[in-house]
Order: structure tokens, then sequence, then C-alpha cells
């Protein structure tokens, strides 16, 4: 492995846990893993490791579950990384922490900055009816996405695209953009962009309740929610006051057309059959 940087990773889900493999494949590994604590989930609510956690274990890395960052600076102190790669942590670091490497911190962010700050990039374009995107990696400051851009690689949207189909190629290129800037930012060949405050746009983070559609709405903006939210929250209508989940669906001659729905408590069923269901 790369025994030139020493750096510590934060992140958490399988977007970052994707990007520790591509930084595995090219010679880079951590010397810390920093992540959220195991949480529980599934049917049986089991307590379970983060995907960040999970490689941890798997590559002998020590990792660090943590609640709050109390102590953390202190144990860091101690390591004198290099740098922090930062993705999909999923909370705000303090600016003690950030500043803590010689070389900053880095962010790989799935959006082209300015655009898109926040948690919900990749379903957000998909929502406005984006037709491009891409990614970002940024030097991290204490403003939420809001450093200068290291670099920036951009893509189009596929008409019939999910959520999880894009975040899929972004997580790709995501990583092959870092392997690829990593030795001029550490030789300190890297040109920093700062964004523009005026073109900066914002998402939130996603709630169970964002999925509810109403099937009156414009076709597009329910088909493009349908493909936003395709995995989580997935979208639904209510009838007679109960939920009824669209689990597929597709845009045709300017119309949303349902195939297939779970209706509360019942099994998935054709959109035929549930609309001849009393």
């Amino acid at each position: 492995m790369n025994q030139k940087l020493n750096f510590a990773f934060f992140g958490t889900p399988e977007v970052a846990s994707e990007t520790l493999e591509i930084l595995k494949e090219n010679r880079f590994l951590p010397s810390l893993i920093i992540t959220a604590p195991d949480a529980r989930a599934g049917r049986g609510m089991k307590l379970q490791e983060s995907p960040a956690a999970i490689f941890a274990k798997e590559n002998n890395i020590e990792c660090l579950k943590l609640e709050t960052f109390a102590g953390l600076e202190e144990k860091l102190e101690e390591a004198k990384h290099d740098l922090f790669i930062v993705v999909a942590y999923g909370k705000i670091m303090p600016e003690n922490i950030l500043n803590m490497p010689k070389l900053g911190s880095i962010n790989v962010h799935y959006s082209l900055l300015p655009k898109y700050r926040g948690a919900s990039p990749v379903e957000s374009a998909i929502l406005n009816g984006e037709t491009k995107t891409g990614v970002t990696i940024q030097k991290m400051v204490y403003q939420m996405d809001a450093g200068p851009i290291l670099a920036q690689t951009e893509t189009g949207i596929f008409p019939n695209e999910t959520a999880s189909e894009l975040r899929a190629r972004l997580i790709k290129t995501g990583g092959e953009l870092l392997i690829k800037i990593l030795p001029d930012f550490l030789n300190g060949k890297t040109k920093e962009i700062e964004q523009n405050e005026n073109e900066a746009t914002y998402c939130k983070k996603i709630q169970k309740e964002d999925g509810l559609i109403d099937l009156n709405d414009n076709p597009i903006k329910n088909y493009n929610k349908f493909r936003a939210y395709s995995v989580w929250p997935r979208i639904y209508f209510l009838k007679n006051g109960k939920r009824i989940i669209i689990t597929d669906a597709i845009l045709e001659n300017n119309s949303f057309v349902i195939k297939k729905v779970i209706p509360e408590g019942k099994k998935e069923t054709t959109w035929e059959n549930f609309q001849s269901t009393p």
C-alpha cells in the first residue's frame, strides 16, 4: 500500500465503503476510519455496523464509531495525519478537526458545486429534471459544501435513470477523480477555485413523508419523483387513508403510467389488479 500518505477517512454508508475500495485498488489505504456508531436496521432491528466499519474490519484498519466529536482532537493529534478524506460522513465536522492535517480535509460531493449543496444532491438533480450533474472534490471549510473546488467532472443524466443507478456511476467517477488529483494535490500543484456564492443552491435531507405524490399532479414531476425515490423512501399515494407504494412506473406519451404497487399490509400486485379490487 501507498506509505507516502498518512490519512484518515470519514464516512459511513456504501457510498463511503465503495470509495474506500477504489482507494484500496489504487494503493491508498487510510490509517484510521471514522464512522457512525452501529445502528439498528432491518426487520429484526438488529444492531448493524456501517459499510465503512465493515471495510475497516476486513482490512485491519483502526475504526472509531463516534456519536460525538468529544475527545477526537486529542486522538487525531497523536497520529499527525497528512490529510482527511470525507465521503458521506453524515455529520458536520468541527472547524478545529477539519484544519488539523497539514493538507487540510477534502470531500467528494456528488453534484456540480455550488449547485446542490447538502444531503441529497443526486435525488435533487433528478427531482428537478436536470439533464446533467457531476462530481466535485472540494477543500473543506466550516460551511456546508462551500469550500474551494479542487476538481470537477460532468456527466449526463439518462432520461429513465434512477437515483441509485446515477449514484453508482457517480461513486465510480468520484473515486477515479480522487485518485487522479491526489498526486498533484499532495505536491501542492492543485489550483483551488473559489465557489460563486451567488450560484449556490441547497438540498435537504430526505424524509419518508417526501414520497407522497398526487396522482393528478404533473406527470413528469411524478415520474422524476419515482426515479429519485425508487429505493428510499419510495413514492406512494393515499387511498382511504392507506398508503399505496408505487414500485414500478414509466413515462409514456407524457403520461405517468403505474405498473405495480404494494397496497398497505398486502403483497405487490399489478396496477390493473389493484384497480379492480374493491
